[in-house]
């Protein structure tokens, strides 16, 4: 790989840091991990050439610190940051901040994550470059009364949408008009603690739609592909948890024009480098820009597989000013993939977050089979970062054959020490309406809905239970330290517990 640089850091954690490292390995690039104190072990930090410590295990005093990483690129001779997904990798000023420091950023221009990030002004390009979008106001309202105004002339239920963020954040459905002040006000403070920004605004809530993304990757050239879709309607609080692709829902034509329209949506933005362009599809077969993410998926294995292409490699290679040497003709998708997030949670206790230490571990493998973990036994699992673990992928001919590989696979998958979403997958995959790719996004919602007179909110008592337990075991690790090393604090904020609560 003929590139202006040589060494890449890596400004994420976990499984998409350990993915990131492989890849520039396989390209000959030199790497230079992150961690914070609490990631002191991980596996990032031991594959990686060079490792530094960023800051305590707050990701806001660590992982969100950009100038921070600048300076840590800058100390290594680094001259590229691939900030993975997550964290900084959707910050239209940190990709500025990379740039304004002589460095190659691993992803697209700040104008076109600064574009796309607004979720009012994408849909403004969305629809100029002639994408169909939802329903809804074209700016943010300002107020519950125009939120009300909205809601009266499109029709309930709606949907309040944090205008600067993505990734069910700032979030809320309203399905009556007495719901909608304090809805408001939740997803208003949501947005505002999660992206610094409290602005909302309405959608039509769309009932009984798929959640159907196209992946797309551009080059400095003006020239942009798409790689097909991936089907993401079974989600759990607006968070993915299977995808696969192709979509049982698609057939070539309608690839073709949901396709044709995703690379519209990216030429909008001037496009350059990895995203996914994200639709509804109703069963109509009509469909709907819902927004672009401006980064690496954590489900662009899937796509991965049925491609034959290397995402991260093609990342790295565009942000050298290479070419993407890939036109639409080339694209062709082959056989089926499957993708199941094993996260740190207890299905059985409203998938109540699971802390502690990984036991016996041992990952699934053999034909068709890819598991992309940062797993180790001994690895401790806290409630500073997202429960995902590890990511299940598998590739076969067709979907029958891919859901008897991916039930297989789960099955030889041991994870000790820890609850997970293991058994919660496997009940999945053998439920009829998933075997028939009957689905939508509402399909887990109706089907594992609360058992009579269970409250929906009974697993909060469990989690501030487990906040308190972590905190109690902190504390007793602190005091262990103070008689080693002297004083020592435990690291424990009350922002902690109400970040973890906002998650969850």
């Amino acid at each position: 790989m003929k590139t202006p640089f040589k060494k890449v850091l890596i400004a994420n954690r976990g499984e998409i840091a350990v993915r990131i490292i492989r890849a520039c390995r396989q390209l000959g690039l030199g790497t230079v991990a992150v961690y914070s104190e609490a990631d002191r072990q991980a596996l990032h930090v031991r594959l990686a050439d060079e490792a530094f410590c960023v800051g305590p295990p707050p990701a806001r005093q660590s992982y969100l610190r950009g100038e921070a990483l600048v300076e840590i690129a800058r100390r290594s001779a680094a001259e590229a940051v691939h900030p993975g997904y997550g964290f900084l990798a959707e910050n239209a000023a940190f990709a500025q901040m990379v740039r304004e420091a002589g460095l190659v950023f691993v992803g697209p221009a700040p104008d076109s994550i600064a574009l796309m990030g607004d979720k009012v002004r994408a849909r403004r390009a969305a629809r100029a470059a002639g994408v169909p979008v939802v329903p809804g106001t074209d700016g943010e309202v300002s107020d519950v009364a125009e939120a009300a105004a909205v809601a009266g002339a499109i029709g309930y239920p709606i949907l309040l949408k944090a205008a600067a963020g993505g990734g069910g954040k700032g979030m809320r459905v309203v399905r009556a008009p007495e719901d909608l002040a304090s809805a408001f006000q939740l997803a208003s403070s949501e947005a505002h603690g999660a992206f610094g920004h409290g602005g909302l605004y309405v959608e039509r809530r769309l009932e009984g739609v798929r959640h159907i993304e196209f992946q797309v990757i551009g080059d400095r050239y003006g020239n942009v592909v798409h790689l097909g879709e991936r089907e993401c309607s079974i989600q759990r609080r607006l968070q993915k948890l299977v995808e696969e692709a192709p979509s049982t829902a698609l057939d070539d034509a309608l690839r073709e024009r949901m396709g044709q329209a995703a690379v519209a949506a990216a030429r909008a933005a001037q496009y350059e480098n990895a995203g996914t362009v994200e639709f509804l599809l109703d069963a109509d077969r009509t469909f709907y820009f819902l927004e672009m993410n401006t980064r690496l998926q954590v489900e662009h294995p899937v796509t991965e597989l049925v491609t034959g292409l290397d995402l991260v490699a093609m990342q790295l290679r565009v942000a050298a000013g290479e070419p993407l040497g890939l036109r639409q003709d080339d694209v062709r998708l082959r056989g089926w993939a499957i993708e199941c997030r094993i996260s740190a949670e207890d299905p059985a206790n409203s998938f109540l977050p699971s802390i502690g230490t990984v036991g016996p571990l041992r990952e699934p493998s053999g034909p068709g089979v890819r598991v992309d973990s940062a797993l180790y036994h001994g690895l401790a699992v806290s409630l500073y970062y997202d429960p995902l673990l590890a990511k299940v992928i598998v590739w076969a001919a067709d979907r029958p054959t891919a859901i008897r590989r991916m039930r297989q696979a789960l099955g030889e998958f041991r994870i000790g020490g820890v609850h997970t979403t293991i058994p919660f997958h496997l009940r999945l995959l053998d439920l009829p309406e998933f075997r028939m790719g009957a689905v939508d996004t509402a399909f887990l919602e109706e089907r594992f809905a609360p058992a009579d007179g269970e409250p929906r909110d009974a697993g909060v008592v469990a989690l501030l239970a487990a906040l308190l337990t972590d905190e109690r075991r902190q504390r007793r690790q602190a005091a262990l330290a103070a008689t080693v090393d002297g004083p020592a604090s435990s690291g424990w904020r009350a922002r902690g517990w109400r970040e973890t609560l906002r998650r969850w």
